[in-house]
């Protein structure tokens, strides 16, 4: 499997989608189909190099499609969108658990290592 030497396709996918701006593209034609200019413009502050890149590897791994000046999610994309959706709700409901936790001062026993064991730190991201 390309991108990954495990040979796993959940690795290969993880690699493709885990690239700078990979996910923001494939959000953003699941929304609308777009043009480069207008793709670019709604991807704030990504190079045209890159984005001709992502879109590059994307259509190479049948998840987007060009034609009639835009480019689309191919039904195999809108699949993988679809499938992003569980993870979507899970982590809205972990950024709130975690507001909460920094809103209560329970956000510093992670970075002191004198954490509770509750599991929430754990999957902490750093600032």
């Amino acid at each position: 499997m390309r991108g990954s030497t495990s040979g796993r396709p959940v690795m290969a996918a993880l690699d493709l989608l885990g690239r700078r701006w990979a996910l923001r593209v494939l959000w953003e034609l699941s929304l609308d189909p777009a043009g480069f200019r207008e793709l670019q413009r709604r991807c704030e502050g990504m190079s045209s190099s890159v984005l001709s890149t992502r879109l590059s590897e994307l259509a190479d791994a049948g998840l987007v499609e060009s034609g009639d000046d835009s480019y689309r999610l191919t039904a195999l994309g809108r699949e993988l969108v679809d499938a992003l959706g569980p993870l979507n709700a899970w982590s809205d409901k972990w950024a709130r658990q975690m507001g909460a936790a920094e809103a209560d001062g329970a956000g510093t026993s992670a970075d002191t290592g004198t954490g509770t064991g509750t599991g929430t730190e754990a999957g902490r991201p750093r600032r």
